[in-house]
């Protein structure tokens, strides 16, 4: 199975941006659903946003509602993460993964890529 890459993530102080991407072929992003996870050290992996195949409906987590935006580019095969107004605890290690379905159940979830890491500092 192919495999999704992420980049863009880094260190940034409180209050800064990123855009995270995450690549794949058109065969592996093709028709699902895909999703942002974090997970934080000593915490399970949690949802943080995701996007329907078409691109119109999108879902986030409470916590980064308002703050995170999620797009996908079909010519380029990416799916990205706008990441605005960043706080200490938005750091973790970032991972996307597709879906046949829009929905934030980790476990619906496939395709796991390795993650990118982003840390916030105060």
């Amino acid at each position: 199975q192919e495999q999704l890459v992420e980049s863009g993530g880094g260190l940034v102080q409180a209050g800064g941006s990123l855009r995270l991407s995450c690549a794949g072929s058109e065969r592996t992003l093709n028709g699902y659903a895909m999703g942002w996870f974090r997970r934080a050290p000593g915490q399970e992996r949690e949802f943080v946003a995701a996007i329907d195949w078409y691109g119109r409906v999108t879902l986030y987590a409470n916590s980064v509602k308002a703050r995170f935006t999620i797009s996908r580019d079909d010519a380029r095969n990416t799916v990205d993460l706008q990441m605005n107004n960043l706080k200490p605890e938005d750091t973790a290690v970032y991972t996307c993964a597709r879906s046949l379905i829009l929905t934030k159940k980790r476990d619906d979830y496939d395709g796991w890529g390795q993650g990118t890491q982003v840390t916030v500092s105060s």
